[in-house]
């Protein structure tokens, strides 16, 4: 067993204490349930809600949700038992890299870092789009330059917040959580106040025939847009340098966080139903259909409640895209300082400990992809973000958990996923739907094609990172079993 420089030798020590001059463990089990939950919440199910009903065509639609929360609860006990033993930061960097270091060397996590760099930063601006589409509501006359600007000015303020160390973090992002939870709260409150049963619960003709075609196109579709509401259950994953004992905190957090957000959602989802007549929710040019929270609001409460709520929407958005590149801009750090990727990402603050280039890369790009989402759709930006992720993150973790059980099983493994390996079977059949129908959901966009064309750049930027590296394929081959204790050996 080799091990990394500057790292412990323990699994135990790894838990208890950073490498030298790394990250500090500062963030306890409210607060990291506070930073995934308002990631996962943020402005996604106030932009979606119409989204989903759309590709249903009822109020049918929260199949959906269940769909993504069953699917988010599978995945997130990969996440839950693959954070806990491998509490480092980057995620499925970490993960990966121990994994399919026997067979590929460091193939496999070079292309989930470099498809990182990527799908997160769209992430986030699908939520810059919606905070714009909701301030729309609250200024009717927002143009669409001046829409451009004030999105780019919100992403210009998160990396400038962003800038500073973790312990000042935490304290806004509970600051953030509790405006988050308020917000759904009171949606979900006005909603119940005038709630009928009759707009909620009728439906279409032929609603839920499943020898239909289009029953299924529907819920591929929901599915994907469940899965994208629910993104964000991992964010904590993300930062398990930062995490105080990560081996009880990060599988809470996951868990606590999903549970949380799907009773949330399905309240949400329901009640809005129960007071908007769902046809208004497919016409673009009915408020219902951009800033549908706002038009319950303004329906149960009159027109000062839904402003005053949509301001507190406006916040839940910024704090998603703020705790969103909290966690993704560490996951380049890992990666380039145990040389799996390029190097300059290696550095952090020499004051604040956080890591520079990753936040200011995954700062522009996000800003690039909030200018392609306002001037194509949000629904063609989801589909695309989620078909990036799908092969090199969703599929080769499910799939990393199995051979580390295999390869690894002296690892220390604080907490074992609940029935094995059923959730993982669930979770890597609802990834192959999503991905399988990508195409059929976006016709003439074509995001399986860009995915696998970005899967190949990356194999070619790989290709001469190795090179210039002088490791495998160019090489010897390398393995570091950094978190096995020493004299428990693997299996060859």
């Amino acid at each position: 067993m080799s091990g990394s420089p500057g790292r412990p030798a323990t699994s135990d020590d790894l838990r208890s204490a950073p490498p030298e001059g790394g990250f500090v463990r500062r963030v306890g089990l409210f607060q990291a349930t506070a930073i995934n939950m308002s990631q996962m919440c943020g402005i996604g199910p106030f932009v979606t809600i119409p989204l989903m009903v759309t590709a249903f065509g009822g109020p049918q639609a929260v199949i959906g949700f269940v769909a993504g929360a069953l699917l988010a609860l599978c995945d997130g006990l990969v996440w839950a038992e693959l954070g806990a033993a491998m509490p480092g930061s980057g995620g499925s960097y970490v993960y990966l890299r121990q994994a399919f270091q026997y067979r590929t060397g460091r193939l496999v996590p070079f292309l989930f870092v470099w498809t990182a760099m990527l799908f997160i930063p769209l992430i986030m601006s699908t939520g810059v789009v919606g905070f714009v589409q909701y301030l729309g509501y609250l200024a009717p006359g927002l143009g669409q330059t001046s829409g451009d600007l004030i999105g780019l000015g919100v992403i210009a303020l998160v990396v400038l917040l962003l800038w500073r160390g973790i312990e000042h973090i935490a304290r806004i992002t509970a600051v953030m959580w509790a405006v988050m939870i308020a917000s759904v709260l009171l949606v979900i409150v006005a909603a119940a106040s005038d709630f009928s049963p009759h707009l909620a619960f009728t439906y279409p003709a032929r609603a839920f025939d499943l020898t239909s075609d289009h029953f299924w196109l529907g819920f591929a579709a929901g599915l994907t847009i469940g899965i994208y509401d629910y993104l964000g259950y991992n964010t904590t994953a993300y930062m398990g340098a930062e995490i105080k004992d990560p081996g009880r905190i990060l599988p809470r957090s996951i868990l606590f966080s999903i549970l949380g957000i799907m009773a949330i959602y399905l309240l949400l989802q329901i009640g809005t139903l129960g007071v908007i007549d769902w046809h208004r929710m497919t016409h673009p040019a009915d408020i219902a259909s951009t800033s549908v929270a706002s038009a319950v609001l303004e329906k149960t409460w009159g027109k000062g409640a839904a402003d005053t709520v949509t301001v507190l929407i406006l916040v839940t958005a910024f704090a998603s895209v703020f705790t969103g590149l909290l966690g993704g801009s560490r996951v380049p750090y890992d990666a380039a300082r145990e040389r799996v990727f390029f190097r300059p990402y290696e550095k952090l603050h020499p004051r604040h400990r956080f890591p520079m280039l990753g936040l200011a890369t995954m700062g522009v790009i996000t800003a690039i992809g909030f200018l392609i989402g306002r001037h194509t759709d949000l629904a063609t930006l989801i589909q695309l973000l989620t078909t990036v992720m799908v092969i090199v993150q969703a599929l080769a973790q499910i799939v990393a958990l199995t051979v580390l059980r295999r390869r690894q099983p002296a690892l220390k493994r604080p907490y074992r996923m609940w029935l094995y390996p059923v959730p993982s079977i669930v979770a890597f059949v609802g990834w192959c739907v999503i991905y399988g129908y990508a195409d059929k959901n976006s016709p003439g966009r074509h995001p399986i094609e860009w995915s696998l064309a970005w899967l190949a750049l990356g194999c070619v930027a790989f290709v001469l990172w190795a090179r210039f590296e002088k490791v495998w394929p160019f090489g010897p081959q390398e393995v570091s079993e950094e978190y096995l204790a020493p004299g428990e050996p693997a299996v060859v």
